[in-house]
């Protein structure tokens, strides 16, 4: 994808500013809620004796967090109660490297439960932090795209093209059910994703694509099949695929793009409150430019109080393990 001219760049950069700034204030504002209603809690249980019922605290993350994204991608995808995940931060993935160890020294103080994997598909080098599997939300539709290119031989109609765009620029969830029952469903997606080397993915059953079962290693992955002839999709596939991540709406342009110093950025995210617990699922996959260098980078997370606190938790992961990868030389 051909690079914005400067001036969309820079105010691109500038609303996205803007954006973070807010969504700084409104996750310390939470937090103060939260500190307030448990020292209510603790005052409430001394002098009245009743039993003070636990609070969920969000620690305020910190540095890049950006503005709310498309409510829709919420819609219908968690019928079932969530039985959770248990963290597990030291779950360093791949070799012991000096690149796992920078991401496992940049990351380990860092709260909440999260995922990452950083890949500079030029090196092959790569790093990656948890090894846990999490609800993908509306990032497969990255994978429901990819699918639909190989059944096809990259060849769709227009309809099926029109349905794509909606997809992965607007994240937009019908078109999403189609696509997906296009490819045959999840036995269709768990083909494609046999054949995409993903070998820790499950497809989401009965039509709940979005609660398709992933890790950031297999995100990375599937991210070298976007983004290099290390792929069984065809280059002309693959750029298809990598214009419309590059297309993603304003609103939608947070996550991995935090750590971004190029100004084209090609990305999907996905965003889901947890119907059992109201936890959210926040994830951002994509391309950025940093340093130089194109570095692929997946990052997975639940868990989080509200949907700002998830996306500041994403994008803090996302730079600080941009900048530890960079780091190390290769």
């Amino acid at each position: 994808m051909t690079a914005p001219s400067e001036p969309r760049t820079s105010s691109r950069r500038q609303e996205r500013r803007a954006r973070r700034a807010g969504r700084i204030r409104r996750a310390v504002a939470v937090a103060v809620v939260l500190s307030a209603l448990g020292a209510w809690l603790v005052l409430s249980r001394s002098t009245t004796g009743a039993p003070a019922s636990a609070v969920t605290s969000a620690s305020v993350p910190s540095a890049d967090t950006t503005d709310t994204a498309d409510t829709a991608d919420t819609a219908a995808q968690d019928p079932t109660a969530d039985s959770g995940t248990t963290p597990d931060a030291d779950a360093n993935t791949g070799a012991n490297t000096d690149a796992d160890s920078a991401l496992a020294a940049a990351l380990g103080g860092l709260d909440g439960h999260f995922a990452v994997t950083v890949t500079d598909p030029d090196s092959g080098a790569t790093a990656g932090w948890g090894g846990d599997t999490f609800v993908t939300a509306s990032i497969v539709k990255v994978d429901i795209l990819a699918a639909l290119l190989l059944d096809n031989d990259g060849v769709l109609t227009g309809d099926q093209r029109a349905a794509a765009a909606l997809m992965i620029e607007q994240s937009d969830n019908d078109a999403a059910t189609a696509l997906f029952d296009a490819v045959g469903g999840a036995p269709g997606l768990d083909r494609a994703n046999a054949a995409f080397g993903l070998t820790g993915t499950v497809a989401g059953t009965d039509g709940f694509w979005g609660l398709t079962s992933t890790t950031a290693a297999d995100q990375a992955r599937l991210l070298r099949v976007v983004f290099t002839a290390d792929s069984p999709l065809g280059s002309a596939s693959r750029a298809y695929l990598a214009k419309l991540m590059g297309l993603v709406a304003d609103d939608q342009d947070w996550g991995v793009s935090a750590a971004d110093q190029g100004g084209a950025v090609q990305l999907k995210n996905g965003w889901l409150p947890r119907d059992s617990t109201g936890l959210w699922v926040v994830n951002s996959i994509g391309r950025i430019e940093y340093g130089g260098r194109s570095l692929l980078v997946s990052v997975l997370s639940d868990g989080s109080a509200s949907e700002d606190a998830g996306i500041a938790l994403v994008e803090s992961v996302a730079t600080a393990a941009v900048r530890a990868f960079a780091a190390v030389p290769q």
